[in-house]
């Protein structure tokens, strides 16, 4: 017998989620018959249909527009450390099968059942983000399953994201148990990257982006000279070194993404091939063009230009001048990488922005490859927003 509290919908409201979605919104509920606004941020409740049949049992706070989070299908769960840790197997035996080395995101919120929670895993080290009320509860519990599943030597809390103000909570950076080292490692392929993981952004690192940097460093590798532009650590740049490019420029505003870059390149023996430049990465093509100066390879990952719906229609804007002046840096036959991690804007209006932006400017594009989010990042099929991440490899040709 479930002793939870009950969230009632309204009529028809339990269809999407019996369809697969696993978020309530606020004026789903029949707050009439439901003391919503009583209940405490991170509480327990089973959601019911008009009817009163459950729809499963769900993670609550009721001062956010997502008020509930479904966590099962079931009423009457208690996400207890032993139901956490078969959740963090059940995500590991999934890395497990793609990845050869502890590298990876372990955890991707909704798609590995755990609403809110992104754990990324730097070898025996994890980093992770509490993004809702109700993750940010079972913390402790959520830590001790973490012992027992893999038995990290660390574990910090990156909880600064600002998708905590919408559930009320306070961004803050927390030490979890263990004693974090003085700099993180990751791998990928041959290559070796090291980062501050109390100063670097997010959980660290994008490993999102893993996958697509293995399929598209060979393609680099005949390339002359290439412009990484946001480049963080400069992970697209230095494989774009070591794979054999004569000349990589890694372009960053942020100092200390610069500085690591310099150091990454130094311990991949690529230092000489690759030139870190501390530029607004817009600014830098601008100046670029004025030089006269072009590449063989463009590789544009910026951040997020829309990082709610209601931004779609500036990141629009923003995305077709970017791409504009990448495509016109680009040699005739060159290549260019273009990326975007914005959830609202989908992968049909991306190609789009590609096309007008390559009309624009008078070139001709040949869409080699199409790029999304690694296995590490499963899609949840019912939730658009988890298949966020798009990109497209062309070929830039003179108009025919």
């Amino acid at each position: 017998m479930s002793t939870h509290p009950v969230l009632q919908l309204k009529k028809n409201e339990a269809r999407r989620l019996r369809a697969g979605h696993l978020w309530v919104f606020s004026n789903e509920v029949d707050t009439a018959r439901t003391p919503l606004k009583a209940m405490t941020p991170g509480d327990l409740a089973d959601v019911m249909d008009e009817n009163g049949k459950p729809v499963g049992t769900a993670l609550v706070n009721p001062h956010s527009l997502i008020c509930a989070r479904l966590i099962s299908r079931r009423p009457g769960v208690n996400p207890t450390r032993g139901w956490l840790a078969d959740r963090l197997r059940q995500a590991l035996s999934l890395r497990e099968r793609f990845y050869e080395r502890p590298y990876y995101r372990l955890v991707f919120g909704e798609a590995d059942g755990l609403p809110g929670l992104v754990l990324d895993r730097f070898g025996e080290v994890m980093v992770g983000q509490l993004n809702t009320a109700g993750m940010d509860m079972l913390r402790p519990r959520l830590e001790a399953a973490l012992a027992d599943v893999l038995r990290p030597a660390a574990i910090l809390w990156r909880n600064d994201s600002p998708v905590r103000d919408l559930e009320g909570l306070k961004r803050e950076i927390v030490p979890g148990p263990g004693q974090l080292p003085a700099e993180g490692e990751v791998v990928e392929g041959a290559l070796r990257f090291r980062l501050d993981l109390m100063s670097a952004q997010k959980t660290g690192w994008y490993f999102d982006q893993q996958a697509n940097r293995a399929r598209v460093w060979p393609l680099l590798a005949e390339c002359g000279r290439v412009l990484d532009l946001y480049a963080y650590h400069g992970a697209w740049g230095i494989g774009a070194a070591a794979q054999g490019a004569a000349e990589v420029h890694c372009v960053d505003s942020s100092a200390p993404a610069v500085a690591a870059i310099r150091a990454n390149a130094d311990r991949n023996g690529v230092d000489r091939i690759v030139r870190p430049v501390h530029a607004d990465a817009e600014k830098h093509m601008d100046q670029c063009l004025a030089d006269g100066e072009r590449f063989d390879a463009v590789i544009v990952d910026p951040p997020a230009f829309a990082p709610r719906s209601r931004d779609v229609k500036p990141a629009l804007k923003a995305y077709r001048r970017v791409n504009e002046k990448a495509i016109r840096l680009v040699r005739p036959g060159g290549l260019l990488v273009s990326c975007s991690c914005s959830a609202h804007v989908h992968e049909d209006r991306f190609a789009d922005i590609l096309r007008q932006a390559g009309r624009h400017v008078d070139r001709d594009l040949q869409v080699l490859m199409r790029l999304e989010q690694g296995p590490d990042h499963p899609v949840h099929p019912a939730i658009a927003e988890s298949r966020y991440l798009k990109g497209m490899v062309v070929r830039v040709l003179p108009s025919f």
